[in-house]
């Protein structure tokens, strides 16, 4: 596992270093810097979008009582597909642009999904009423020294609660 990181750590600079010479000496240097800026942009505003649309699918499987199992996948390839994006060069900007296509991102999640071992811990059983009691309310402090017990000095003769002596 190590190695196969090394080789991604070198091995995906030095293409994208090919491609961009290949891609800059065919259509120039200015117009290469220009597309890349411009597929992170683009790349960065759609991620938004679909991000907003995982996180609304999850929680209405959240609202539904189950696990939201493809949507944390969608949403962990959603960033990569953000980290791709922004990595300047060709080929992660066609590798995040790949993630950012709803059915290959979709069928990429089901894959992951049912290869993974995912346990919901504390789940809280929900029924259709609400069983529990909400009390709701407001205070207002009126007299600052009468909160604390220990300031007063002359408790009241009539208390069922004095100290005998």
């Amino acid at each position: 596992m190590a190695l196969l990181f090394l080789a991604a750590l070198i091995g995906i600079p030095l293409i994208e270093i090919l491609v961009f010479v290949k891609v800059g000496g065919e259509i120039g240097a200015l117009n290469t810097v220009i597309i890349t800026v411009v597929t992170a942009l683009i790349g960065v505003a759609l991620i938004r979008i679909q991000g907003i649309g995982v996180l609304m699918r999850a929680r209405a499987t959240l609202d539904r009582q189950e696990t939201p199992v493809n949507e944390i996948f969608e949403g962990i390839f959603l960033a990569l597909a953000g980290l791709f994006l922004i990595i300047p060069g060709f080929v992660t900007d066609t590798v995040g642009f790949l993630l950012l296509i709803p059915p290959l991102r979709r069928a990429l999640a089901a894959y992951m999904a049912q290869r993974s071992n995912f346990v919901a811990a504390n789940v809280r059983q929900r029924t259709q009423k609400n069983s529990g009691t909400v009390i709701d309310g407001e205070y207002e402090v009126i007299d600052e020294e009468a909160t604390s017990i220990e300031n007063r000095t002359n408790p009241n003769p009539d208390s069922p609660w004095k100290k005998e002596k």
